[in-house]
């Protein structure tokens, strides 16, 4: 299968990459796919304004080589730069844009409600979530595989404007906007998810939608049946997700859920972190140390990112508090993930492989958690 290959374009060949490639190929057959998906496909929205809401998500997260790739490849600088734009549609999606990335768990229903008003589609919603979060997951990527290869990205200045959430104070408990109960602290309960923009009906699903997430659910998910509106990145997105957390090899499943938990935590999405710590707290069988990441306070600013994430391996064991540091430092909107964190989880016996899994799960809920944070909420499910 013939596929773009952004970790190729972005990193270079090495013998690390080489290594991973051959072990996982997966993992960048579908990131390759999706790019394309969301690049090479048509859209509601022109190339020149994806590619310049991709450079502008990339400057946010620091990453100069997937700044030039995108201003490179056609991106409207106009777009990218936060400059006036004439277009009130589009000027609306790169404000939410910002909000996606940097503050998602400030995002509200009022927020789409905006956009709504403005004219813009459920389709263009979904299609402009899916590239924030995307470009969120593959700037974690880059970052991660680069410290595992021992070297240092060039840094991006981020935008001069903030996000309009600035200065928001994440509401806990209360009601979901259909009046049921929302959750009120981290927790391994099950909890359910509803959205803000309508899912596409099971029965008006076409084929295409239909085989987007025939992999990772069914067709009652009204989450997927929500990103079926833009079907051929979510088919890559299905498939990314079981490339890198369905293998027998590589990390411990344990440790792989307990990433993609840390990353959750950081980002602050409540729903996300039920799931994979529930599932951590099996697979390890260590349900009070996953309590006790959960219950972990974490101090945040004035766009809701953590001042310290040290609190979050507070408690852990060696092993536990190395993967919990450098997943937490991956997931910082500029990631931090370093030499000193790589060679910290070598002395303790991780591989190579090894150490690109827990890049892999942690990068992927960059992705999964700006969806789950910015189109819709979780609720606690009524007694039966």
């Amino acid at each position: 299968m013939t596929f773009t290959d952004p970790l190729e374009r972005l990193i270079g060949d090495s013998e690390h990459l080489i290594e991973l490639r051959r072990a996982k190929p997966a993992v960048f057959e579908q990131t390759g796919l999706a790019y394309d998906a969301l690049y090479g496909g048509e859209h509601a929205l022109p190339a020149g304004v994806l590619r310049a809401f991709a450079a502008r998500v990339a400057a946010w997260h620091g990453n100069a080589p997937l700044h030039e790739l995108h201003s490179a490849e056609g991106a409207d600088p106009t777009v990218a730069e936060g400059a006036d734009i004439a277009d009130d549609r589009v000027r609306l999606l790169r404000d939410h844009l910002d909000i996606l990335v940097v503050s998602p768990a400030l995002a509200t229903r009022d927020d789409l409600l905006l956009l709504a008003d403005a004219g813009v589609s459920p389709d263009e919603i979904v299609l402009v979530s899916q590239l924030a979060a995307y470009e969120s997951y593959l700037a974690r990527a880059v970052a991660g595989f680069s410290a595992l290869d021992g070297r240092a990205l060039d840094e991006q200045p981020p935008p001069a404007s903030a996000p309009r959430t600035n200065g928001r104070v994440k509401e806990l408990g209360g009601l979901t906007a259909t009046g049921d109960p929302k959750p009120r602290e981290f927790t391994r309960e099950v909890l359910e998810w509803q959205p803000w923009v309508p899912p596409v009906e099971q029965g008006d699903l076409t084929p295409e939608q239909a085989d987007s997430f025939a992999a990772k659910t069914t067709a009652n998910s009204p989450y997927f049946r929500l990103l079926a509106r833009v079907p051929a990145i979510l088919k890559a997105r299905s498939a990314l997700d079981n490339a890198v957390f369905l293998p027998r090899e590589g990390l411990p499943k344990a440790e792989r859920e307990l990433s993609a938990a840390v990353a959750s935590k950081v980002n602050d999405c409540i729903y996300c972190a039920s799931v994979h710590a529930r599932k951590s707290a099996v697979f390890s069988k260590r349900p009070g140390d996953v309590d006790r990441l959960l219950a972990s306070a974490l101090e945040r600013d004035a766009n809701w990112q953590a001042v310290s994430v040290a609190p979050l391996s507070e408690g852990q064991d060696e092993r536990w508090s190395a993967i919990i540091d450098a997943a937490a430092r991956l997931s910082l909107l500029r990631p931090g993930l370093r030499g000193a964190e790589i060679e910290r989880l070598r002395a303790l016996g991780l591989t190579t492989g090894e150490l690109a899994d827990l890049i892999a799960s942690t990068a992927f809920f960059a992705w999964a958690n700006r969806l789950m944070l910015t189109l819709g909420e979780p609720m606690v499910p009524p007694n039966d």
